[in-house]
């Protein structure tokens, strides 16, 4: 059986293998090299110093045992017991802490996000209700410093939208956003409802982490570029020039439209983002379908046809289905207050992965 102590030694050679790599004159002449093994060697570290700590914790607790059985008088005696006891508690918080290191990282998690918010079934009530999640998630990214960027948005005549497409940039953004994808339906009195009426309605949203070039490649043949007049109600964003811009991919029938943005270079520039990260995403689903029959993960990442979370406006309550927790304020939630929300599903998916990795 394998220990956590096996598996800290495996890192460490593993550490210092890329110390001397990141010393070699071929390493250091080219850069992509250069850059991978020193990200890797900068996450390796927690579990190198994790190592040395816990080697030296568990051989003292060898010697407290060892003078506790050969000790010749109670007060020697009481000391061992007592320094056994301090080392023993010490050792188990050290325990817990290299499980959580020896769970492998998401790659992703430090990347940019790109958010897909779509209204659903509902009519008018849904295209507010992702109007609302739209204004919740900016409201939370302005709490975080993040920044927010419209990607392309259909928006309705009463303030709602059909779709809205967005980019937030910043430090682990889509580590604590992505647990985010899939239905979210409300339940409230419409602001048309004249009876006071509790109606449900529902919108999907899409969490994808941002791909860069290198990633995806999307070949220029692979593509077909349609470019059109904007439009939108009101008349605001309705453009006289061809600057919309619809992108095809080919191969896989994706289609990504942009058309925010008034000029046709800066609108194509951000459907390919869009396209990037959905055939990233795309790719990774079919890494997790893979793994589907091996592990079913209780808190899901991807799966935006899974109702994962209720508003209940009436009761002020806002339910995560996937781990069953309720939170009551609704309306400090929906104004960006999601952290409890958000820690609780981190934490619940930690459990997950350490009870699979330990």
């Amino acid at each position: 059986m394998t220990t956590l102590l096996d598996k800290l030694d495996t890192l460490k050679t593993r550490h210092d293998e890329l110390v001397e790599l990141l010393s070699d004159p071929d390493v250091l002449s080219d850069h992509n090299r250069m850059k991978e093994y020193s990200k890797e060697r900068a996450a390796l570290e927690p579990a190198v110093q994790a190592h040395g700590e816990y080697s030296r914790v568990l051989s003292d607790i060898r010697d407290a045992r060892e003078m506790l059985e050969t000790a010749e008088d109670h007060e020697a005696r009481d000391f061992a017991r007592s320094e056994l006891v301090e080392l023993e508690s010490r050792c188990e918080a050290l325990e817990d802490r290299i499980k959580r290191l020896l769970v492998p990282k998401d790659p992703n998690d430090e990347k940019n996000t790109i958010i897909e918010i779509r209204a659903g079934t509902g009519g008018e009530e849904a295209a507010l209700f992702a109007a609302d999640l739209f204004r919740m998630y900016t409201r939370y990214a302005e709490s975080k410093r993040w920044g927010v960027e419209v990607m392309n948005s259909n928006p309705t005549g009463t303030g709602g939208f059909k779709e809205v497409t967005f980019m937030v940039e910043g430090d682990g953004v889509y580590s604590r956003l992505k647990y985010e994808s899939g239905v979210h339906r409300v339940q409230r009195v419409p602001a048309t409802e004249s009876q006071g009426r509790i109606h449900t309605s529902a919108a999907t949203v899409a969490v994808l982490p941002e791909a860069d070039e290198v990633e995806v490649e999307v070949k220029k043949d692979d593509i077909e570029v349609d470019v059109f007049r904007s439009s939108g109600p009101g008349g605001q964003s309705v453009n006289t020039t061809d600057s919309a811009v619809r992108i095809t991919h080919k191969p896989t029938g994706l289609v990504v439209t942009c058309q925010d943005e008034k000029s046709q270079h800066k609108n194509k520039a951000k459907a390919m983002k869009v396209l990037r990260a959905r055939l990233y995403e795309q790719a990774m689903a079919e890494q997790e379908q893979e793994m589907a029959e091996a592990r079913r993960s209780q808190v899901s990442t991807g799966d935006r046809s899974a109702k994962i979370r209720t508003y209940n406006f009436p009761q002020s309550r806002v339910t995560d289905h996937r781990i069953g927790l309720s939170i009551h304020g609704i309306d400090q939630f929906v104004d960006g207050d999601l952290d409890q929300m958000i820690d609780a599903l981190i934490t619940s998916d930690e459990a997950e992965k350490i009870a699979e990795h330990t």
